[in-house]
């Protein structure tokens, strides 16, 4: 008969029962002293206590640093005003000194409010806005207009903006003196006049007409100034017509037409006020104010809106071409504008000094090559060997 043998399980060298013994049996309860120590060595080797120990010693710090800086956070540095009464418990927590700090907080707010003040009021003082100075310069074809132009130019471009130069062709607009304006670098306007007229007294009117409908119709303000291409003008001249505020007047230097001597018309001045003229003994018969074309200016404001100077006249200011002597024409315009010499104002003060001269040197009826360029060559009087 064939024995039937069990296998033997594996040893288990941590059980402390034998093999075949309950685990619960007294037998296994029971252990003798070896096997105690050996179970006490087993435990101080046991892997969750040492996992309990690394975390304790961190959390420990973190404890003690928290309570620290609750502590700190809780520690009032500044002074605690008490409150009597219904609110005692409310209490305010002030800085030191905040009496003394409020105090130069002012202080230093107040200095910083005067310092932009005055700062203010010195930009406004350096960028104060001047009138524009607005010269009407009639023109026309022929040999010297070009060095007319040119020297007026030449003169403008040294005044302080803002100036503007309307310069009034007859017919049509020429090539030439756009040119001209364009190299000039002065702002300005070309204008036409319409009017077709041979006599030089009648074009100059009309040109002047011309520029004062374009004043009137784009309400330009400024000081409004004829300053023909033919005459000499001083800056000088130029920075005092800012000063004018209705109707300023002032003497000019000309030579007389037998070009051997030199002749003063104008105004004789008390300071700013006109007292009298300087003239001869025909223009003393024939105009009541003796001053040239070139002698006075007056505010723009005076064409398109005369009600702000109470002015008696409804038609529109302008020059009058049926007058028989040329040097009327300053008169019979003055006299739309002013009422007498009280509405006038002596430039500079005194009326001291000449500020432009006319001294007509013109070639007339000399007409200027066409485009600046001469056609053929001029003839040598002294040839070259």
């Amino acid at each position: 008969m064939a024995s039937i043998r069990r296998t033997l399980s594996p040893v288990y060298h941590d059980r402390h029962y034998e093999n075949g013994g309950a685990p619960f049996s007294p037998s296994s309860t029971s252990s003798s002293p070896s096997q105690k120590s050996s179970g006490k060595h087993s435990s101080s080797s046991d892997p969750k206590a040492s996992r309990r120990g690394p975390w304790r010693r961190p959390f420990y710090q973190f404890l003690a640093f928290f309570l620290i800086g609750f502590v700190l956070g809780m520690t009032p540095y500044g002074q605690i005003d008490d409150v009597n009464g219904t609110d005692r418990f409310n209490f305010e927590i002030k800085p030191p000194n905040v009496e003394e700090s409020l105090k130069r907080r002012e202080e230093v707010a107040v200095d910083g409010v005067s310092f932009s003040a005055e700062s203010k009021n010195k930009k406004e003082e350096d960028f104060a806005p001047r009138k524009l100075v607005i010269v009407v310069t009639p023109t026309y074809n022929r040999a010297m207009q070009a060095y007319y132009l040119n020297r007026v130019a030449q003169t403008l471009r040294l005044v302080e903006p803002p100036v503007l130069w309307i310069v009034v062709e007859g017919n049509a607009a020429s090539f030439e003196t756009s040119e001209i304006l364009r190299k000039t670098g002065v702002m300005y306007r070309h204008l036409v006049c319409k009017r077709n007229t041979t006599s030089i007294k009648d074009r100059g009117v009309h040109q002047r007409n011309t520029a004062l409908e374009h004043i009137e119709l784009h309400k330009l303000d400024g000081v409004v100034y004829f300053a023909d291409d033919d005459n000499i003008y001083s800056l000088e001249l130029f920075q005092s017509l800012r000063q004018i505020r209705r109707f300023g007047t002032w003497p000019v230097a000309m030579l007389a037409p037998s070009k051997n001597k030199a002749i003063l018309e104008g105004p004789v001045c008390n300071g700013s006020q006109v007292i009298g003229w300087h003239t001869n003994e025909k223009s003393k018969r024939l105009r009541r104010f003796h001053v040239d074309m070139s002698g006075f200016a007056f505010n723009s404001t005076i064409l398109w809106d005369p009600k702000r100077w109470r002015r008696p006249f409804s038609h529109p200011t302008r020059q009058l071409d049926t007058v028989k002597e040329g040097f009327q024409q300053e008169t019979t315009f003055m006299e739309q504008v002013v009422a007498d010499e009280s509405d006038m104002e002596g430039v500079p003060p005194a009326c001291s000094r000449i500020l432009n001269w006319h001294l007509h040197l013109d070639a007339l009826d000399v007409p200027y090559p066409q485009g600046w360029v001469v056609q053929k060559n001029l003839e040598a009087l002294i040839t070259v060997k």
